[in-house]
This record gives C-alpha cells, sequence and structure tokens, in this order.
C-alpha cells in the first residue's frame, strides 16, 4: 500500500492550517518533514492536491474529495486503537460535539452537567455556529455528531427528531404594539423584525412558520445572535420570533413580552445528526442516549434548573 496514515494525518493537518509550517508543529514534525510526506503522497496519489495562494496553501478540487475520505480514514483508525486499550478506556474519549447557537448556549450546558455524573470520564469539545455549518462538519468528518435547529437536508447525514422547541413573539413592554390586547396578522405583517442571519436554523425555521401565515415581513433586520436579538428588543427595538429557551429570563423580569396574537402556536423539532458511516463509540453512544434521556424531562423541571 503506497498510502499511510501519518501522510493522511499531515494532509489533514495542512489543510486546516493552510501551510506545512503551521501544519508541522500541530503533528510534532519539523516544517521539511511536513513538506516531504505532503509531497509522498502527493505523488504517491499522482496529483497535487493543494494550490498556492500567497503563502497559503489551499485544497484544490482533489484535495477537497480526499479531505473528507481522510478524515474518515483516521477516525477509524483512531476507534481501533481507542476499543482495545485496557480498562474500557473508550469512555474516556473525547468527543467533539457541534451545536446551533440556541443549543450551545442554553440546552447543551445542562446535558453536559447531567453527563458528567453518569459518564464522568467523557470529555466534550464543543463546537458552535449556525445549524447549516454544523451540518457541514458533521458530513466532513469533523466533528463526531451534531445538535441542531430545523431540519437537515444533506443526504449523507442521519437526522433523528430531538426537542420540541416553542417559538414566541416577543417585544418590550415599550413596544407600541405590547399595549395592544391582540395583535393583528397586519400588525405582524408591518412591524419591524429582528431576525437572525441566513443558514440559522431560527431564521429558516420562523421564516417558515411565519410566512405560512403573513405571507410577507414588510421590514427585517439582520442581528448574528438570538442574544443580541433579546437585549436589542429589551431596548424597545422591533419584534422578533425566538425560542422559549432563550427569552425565558427576560420574560421572568419582565423585560420582555410574549405578544398575544391569532396566530397558532409555533413549534419547531431540534434534531440530533450524525453521518451515516460514522462508528459509533461507547463514548458517542452515551453522549447520543444521554440527549435522549433529557428530551423525556418535562420543560418546567428543566426551567427550574
Amino acid at each position: 500500500m503506497k498510502l499511510s496514515l501519518r501522510q493522511l494525518q499531515i494532509f489533514c493537518a495542512i489543510a486546516q492550517q493552510g501551510s506545512t509550517t503551521s501544519a508541522a508543529i500541530a503533528v510534532s514534525l519539523s516544517q521539511s518533514a511536513t513538506s516531504a510526506a505532503l509531497n509522498e503522497l502527493e505523488n504517491a496519489l499522482g496529483t497535487r492536491l493543494f494550490d498556492r495562494v500567497g503563502k497559503r496553501l489551499v485544497l484544490n478540487d482533489n484535495g477537497l474529495a480526499l479531505l473528507p475520505q481522510a478524515r474518515r480514514m483516521l477516525e477509524n483508525a483512531q476507534q481501533i486503537e481507542t476499543r482495545f486499550l485496557p480498562g474500557h478506556a473508550e469512555l474516556k474519549t473525547r468527543l467533539r460535539v457541534g451545536c446551533s447557537t440556541t443549543i450551545g448556549n442554553y440546552v447543551l450546558p445542562l446535558i453536559l452537567g447531567e453527563l458528567r455524573q453518569s459518564a464522568p470520564h467523557l470529555r466534550v469539545d464543543v463546537d458552535m455556529a449556525n445549524s447549516m455549518a454544523i451540518a457541514r462538519k458533521v458530513a466532513d468528518f469533523e466533528i463526531d455528531m451534531g445538535l441542531i435547529e430545523g431540519p437537515c437536508h444533506l443526504p449523507e447525514l442521519n437526522a433523528e427528531p430531538w426537542l420540541v422547541d416553542e417559538l414566541l413573539i416577543v417585544a418590550s413592554q415599550r413596544h407600541p404594539l405590547a399595549l395592544r390586547q391582540q395583535v393583528s396578522l397586519d400588525d405582524l405583517r408591518t412591524a419591524e423584525w429582528l431576525l437572525r442571519e441566513p443558514g440559522s436554523g431560527t431564521r429558516e425555521e420562523v421564516e417558515q412558520l411565519l410566512l405560512r401565515h403573513l405571507h410577507n415581513l414588510a421590514e427585517t433586520h439582520q442581528i448574528g445572535s438570538s442574544e443580541a436579538i433579546k437585549h436589542t428588543l429589551a431596548q424597545g427595538i422591533g419584534i422578533s420570533c425566538l425560542s422559549r429557551w432563550v427569552v425565558r429570563d427576560l420574560l421572568v423580569s419582565q423585560e420582555l413580552i410574549e405578544l398575544p396574537h391569532a396566530l397558532p402556536m409555533l413549534t419547531r423539532r431540534f434534531f440530533l445528526i450524525r453521518h451515516r458511516d460514522k462508528f459509533i463509540s461507547p463514548g458517542l453512544g452515551r453522549f447520543w442516549e444521554s440527549c435522549g434521556q433529557f428530551a423525556n424531562q418535562p420543560f418546567l423541571d428543566l426551567c427550574r434548573k
């Protein structure tokens, strides 16, 4: 066999770091040895894997095609090593979990707290981004699994419905619509809306739910995080549709109120996602199981934590 796992490890490091110098530090080799390993890999495959753009190495089409396969092989090799270590060391492994920002800020910390009690040696590294970016990282084997808001459209992933999340239309008590006993559909259409960025699971779900009834929103502003949106709302600026997880603290303090409207209850699903070819290690299985157990707890019990 012409290829080695070490070559693939170095290739992945260069792809991530963008240079042989930085990759050499990541894999504990000299820069010359790192460059030599890349040359050997490219010679074995009979093709270039990177284009040089200034001082950076950027994956070309061949490199982009190889990257997820290389990560998969390295993942499988790591799982083999872990499985045969003594003392059930698979439960002492470090997982890479990706999640969208709402889940990462408000839900995942509760899961990690419970997991620490049942699997104290399991370590979880958390990567937070919008749902689209997390799904792409799971598809490319950059992370072990994802917890996202809304459905996933990548065919290489398995998506399991998870939590039911309630979305509330909220505003400051100082907002003019807060004085209404009933907010009409026309009031909602013509209001100033604060929404997440495209690619956010919240943005996708909110648009689908609202436009089904309102058909269009006259004025929208994009803000890059739900935290920023809710604190902007508290200043009396605009209205928004946000997860109850996000706004429950400001509802309790009465800095925000839920607007009374004629729309049906707005809900969405959170999803657990993993690659169809992903090996389910005992550690990953334990984390997945903990997420399922968490979903069976009443929401009011979770709110009191």
